[in-house]
C-alpha cells in the first residue's frame, strides 16, 4: 500500500511494523482487547509523528496513539488503523531545578521522570503501580491520578505546557512554562484526558516539587469510614496539609491479599473491616531531623494523633513504619491490587468517584443492590479514599454480558444518586462508552462532539473512543 511506503520514507523500514511484528503492541496488558492494525509505526521525533499523521489523513486511515499500553479501558484498541507508538520519543529534554519543571517527550516512562527529578533534588509527584511502564503521553491522555492526588492533584494539575500533533499533521506548540497565562482559551486542557481523540501529545512541560526529607507512614485499623475520615482531617490540620496518601483497603481486599501474596503479611492479627494506609511527608528540615531520642518529629506527630484516636476509641490499632523497609512493605500491600485481581473472572471493573463523606453510603447501597441483582456475587474494593476514588470490582456468578451490563448500570445508579462520577482516573476508551451514553449530560456530549468535529473533521483520531455515537 502507498501509505506504508510513505511511512517507511518517514521513519525507516525498521520502525514500520506489520503482521506478526505488531504482536507486542496490539494486546492490552489485561488481555481484554486484541487489535489488528494496518501497521504500528514508531516515530522518533515530533516531525516524524506529524509526517505519519499526514500520511494517514491523506489515506483516510484512523490514527491510534499508544504509549506504555497499561490502560484498562481499551483506549488503544485498533482494527485497520495506524497505531503510532511513542516509545522512541523517550528523551528528557531538560530538567530546570530553579524553575521546578521538567520538559520531556511523550514516550518517557514515569519512573525515569522520578529518577531525573530526584537526581536534581526534586520530586515528580505522580505515583502509581504502573510507573515502571506507563509513559508520560499516556498519563496525560488519560489524566491519570494515582496515590498522591490528595496533595498534588492529578496529571492535569501538574502540566504547564504541551506539544500536540493535530489531525491534519500540524504541530500545535503549547509548551508554556508559565503558571499564569490568560491569553485566550487554555487549549492544553482539551488534550489532557482526551485519549488521543483530538491529537497526539508528543511532549510536555511538567511541574516538579521539593523532594520530601521524611515520611510518616502507618497502617490503621479504623472503626469505620467516618472515623477514618476523622483521622485524615486531624492529620491534615496537624501537619498543615502534608498528608500525601490516604488509601482504603476493606476486609474483602485484605482477605484476597492474604491468599495471593502471603509473603507480604498483614499488619494486624485480624482482618479489620477498614484498613487505612496513611502517609504524610515533609520538606521542612526540623520536622525531618531525628531528635536526641532518635524520633523523627513528623513520625512522632502521626503517632500522637493515632494515640489520641486510639484512646478515644475511634481506631482499634495502628502500626507505624519505623524504617524504609517497613514503609516499602506497606506500600507493596497496596500496590498489589492489580495482581490480586488476576484470575478472578468474570469481572466488572468500575472506577468511580464520590464525595468523601458519601463513600460509606455508596458501599452499603451498591452491595445491597448487587445482592438483589445477583445473589452470591463477590466484590473486591481498594480506594484512594483521600480523593474519593474507589476501584470497586464486582465478580458476577456467571459470565453473562446482560448481567454484567446490569451490574454496571446498578453501580452507576448508586454513584449518580450520591453525586459521584462513573469515571475517576482510568479514562473512557471503549469499555465506558455505554456509561457515557447513559450518564453523561446530553448537552455536554453535544459540546464534546462539536470540539471533536472542529479539531478532527474527518474523524480519524482514535475514532470510536471516549464519545459515544449520537442516538
Amino acid at each position: 500500500m502507498a501509505i506504508l511506503d510513505e511511512l517507511v520514507a518517514a521513519v525507516g523500514a525498521g520502525n514500520v511494523l506489520t503482521g506478526a511484528e505488531t504482536a507486542a503492541h496490539v494486546r492490552d496488558w489485561m488481555g481484554k482487547y486484541h487489535g489488528s492494525p494496518l501497521a504500528v509505526v514508531r516515530p522518533g521525533s515530533t516531525a516524524e509523528v506529524a509526517a505519519c499523521v499526514r500520511a494517514a489523513a491523506a489515506a483516510g486511515v484512523p490514527v491510534v496513539p499508544i504509549g506504555g499500553n497499561t490502560g484498562l479501558v481499551g483506549g488503544t484498541m485498533s482494527v485497520g488503523g495506524l497505531m503510532v507508538s511513542l516509545e522512541r520519543m523517550n528523551r528528557i529534554r531538560e530538567v530546570r531545578p530553579a524553575a521546578r519543571l521538567v520538559i520531556a517527550e511523550a514516550g518517557v516512562v514515569l519512573q525515569r521522570l522520578h529518577e531525573a527529578a530526584e537526581a536534581a533534588g526534586l520530586y515528580f509527584p505522580l505515583w502509581f503501580g504502573a510507573r515502571g511502564s506507563a509513559m508520560l503521553g499516556g498519563v496525560l491522555s488519560t489524566n491519570a491520578g494515582g496515590s498522591n492526588v490528595l496533595r498534588y492533584g492529578s496529571t492535569r494539575g501538574l502540566c504547564l505546557g504541551l506539544e500536540v500533533v493535530l489531525a491534519d499533521g500540524r504541530v500545535l506548540n503549547l509548551m508554556s512554562e508559565l503558571h499564569k497565562d490568560n491569553s485566550g482559551y487554555d487549549l492544553k486542557q482539551l488534550f489532557i484526558g482526551a485519549e488521543g481523540t483530538l491529537g497526539i501529545i508528543t511532549a510536555a512541560v511538567m511541574k516538579l516539587v521539593p523532594l520530601p526529607l521524611a515520611h510518616a507512614t502507618a497502617m490503621v485499623s479504623a472503626r469505620g469510614l467516618p472515623q477514618a475520615l476523622d483521622l485524615l482531617n486531624r492529620m491534615q490540620a496537624a501537619t498543615g496539609g502534608r498528608v500525601e496518601a490516604f488509601e482504603f483497603m476493606p476486609a474483602n481486599y485484605s482477605r484476597r491479599l492474604a491468599e495471593v501474596r502471603p509473603d507480604l503479611g498483614l499488619p494486624f492479627g485480624h482482618i479489620p473491616e477498614v484498613t487505612i494506609l496513611i502517609e504524610a511527608a515533609t520538606t521542612v528540615e526540623t520536622e525531618a531531623r531525628p531528635g536526641p531520642d532518635g524520633a523523627v518529629p513528623l513520625v512522632a506527630l502521626l503517632e500522637g494523633v493515632l494515640a489520641e484516636m486510639l484512646a478515644a476509641g475511634l481506631i482499634d490499632d495502628a502500626v507505624l513504619a519505623r524504617n524504609e523497609e517497613q514503609r516499602a512493605v506497606m506500600w507493596a500491600r497496596r500496590e498489589a491490587a492489580a495482581q490480586i485481581a488476576v484470575g478472578m473472572e468474570p469481572a466488572v471493573d468500575t472506577d468511580v468517584c464520590l464525595p468523601l463523606d458519601r463513600v460509606e453510603a455508596f458501599l452499603r447501597a451498591a452491595e445491597a443492590r448487587l445482592d438483589v441483582l445477583d445473589p452470591g456475587c463477590r466484590q473486591l474494593t481498594v480506594a484512594h479514599l483521600g480523593d474519593g476514588n474507589l476501584h470497586f470490582t464486582v465478580f458476577p456468578t456467571r459470565n453473562d454480558p446482560a448481567l454484567k451490563d446490569a451490574v454496571m448500570d446498578a453501580v452507576e445508579d448508586v454513584v449518580q444518586a450520591l453525586g459521584g462520577s462513573f469515571s475517576a482516573e482510568h479514562g473512557i476508551g471503549l469499555s465506558k462508552l455505554p456509561s457515557m451514553r447513559r450518564r453523561k449530560d446530553p448537552v455536554a456530549l453535544d459540546v464534546m462532539r462539536a470540539v471533536k468535529a472542529a479539531l478532527d473533521p474527518k474523524g480519524v483520531m482514535n475514532p470510536g473512543k471516549v464519545i459515544p455515537a449520537p442516538g
